[in-house]
């Protein structure tokens, strides 16, 4: 683990939790994308710049989920370093107290706020092409999180977040967390099409070719999608559906999985209902979802 790995001449990436890619700018400035999930992760990084005498000049982030900014504080106190993310996730990364909030859907109880979900606030500014270092490619990837961005690197490497994951972790967990339905299905099939030199997944291993995992991913989508439409050929409130896929796919409820998963399939309702597969009504002080 934090194993530094170099995929081409100027690309690496750093084996962590959700992969840390980090690119030379030139014989000693380099920049990463991401930071790891906690305090500690923040230390390995350190440890590899000071090792190979780099200097950190700036952090992209791709997005604003804890387990990728949670390096952001400790790298920046320690190097000063230039912060960047993109429209909504900049202000998550600059107020990190919105993700469980946004989970939650209010104040977040004690069992979310923890470095899992609720990182260090750190000194973000907005991403713009103007603050890309010269020959980088931003790769709108909405969906799974608000304004989520991968990034093309000069040698051709392209990092893409977590717009996808690997197959063991959707056995492992099923369904994966997901924003926006719409455009994550619109996310892959773009991605699916894509040519690189080199693909890294934040949550899937490096591959030449990342058109089969995308589908793989889509297929994963519509198949919870048809489960939800299924269960809702009678009507039910949001927590018998919640309830009954987890007992499907054999998922543990606590805290976490209870917003992480929730959060998804509310969106998943969302999608349904705005694509004219649901309908819902309100009906002894309950919303109820039914399939039409």
């Amino acid at each position: 683990m934090y194993e530094l790995i170099q995929i081409s001449d100027k690309s690496y990436y750093i084996q962590s939790p959700a992969k840390i890619g980090l690119v030379r700018l030139n014989d000693t400035d380099v920049c990463l994308i991401d930071s790891g999930n906690d305090k500690d992760a923040g230390r390995k990084v350190r440890q590899i710049l000071d090792a190979n005498g780099w200097r950190l000049t700036a952090i992209y982030n791709t997005h604003s989920n804890a387990d990728h900014i949670g390096g952001n504080k400790y790298l920046q106190g320690q190097t000063g370093c230039k912060i960047y993310a993109k429209g909504i996730d900049c202000d998550f990364t600059r107020h990190p107290i919105l993700e469980p909030a946004f989970l939650y859907g209010g104040y977040p109880v004690k069992e979310l706020r923890h470095k899992f979900l609720l990182a260090q606030e750190s000194d973000a500014e907005y991403l713009t092409k103007e603050v890309m270092p010269e020959g980088f490619e931003v790769i709108d990837l909405p969906g799974h999180f608000f304004d989520m961005v991968g990034f093309r690197t000069p040698d051709d490497v392209v990092y893409l977040a977590d717009c996808l994951s690997s197959k063991d972790t959707l056995s492992k967990y099923q369904i994966g967390f997901i924003y926006d339905v719409a455009a994550y299905i619109e996310t892959l099939e773009k991605v699916k099409t894509m040519k690189a030199k080199m693909f890294v997944p934040a949550h899937a291993a490096a591959t030449e070719d990342i058109s089969e995992l995308a589908q793989y991913n889509i297929d994963k989508v519509r198949e919870i999608a048809e489960k939800i439409v299924d269960l809702c050929k009678e009507p039910l409130c949001f927590e018998v559906i919640l309830q009954r896929l987890f007992e499907e796919y054999g998922l543990a409820m606590n805290f976490e999985q209870y917003v992480l998963v929730g959060s998804t399939v509310r969106s998943y309702l969302a999608w349904l209902k705005d694509s004219g597969r649901l309908n819902a009504k309100f009906e002894n002080n309950l919303l109820l979802w039914e399939a039409i």
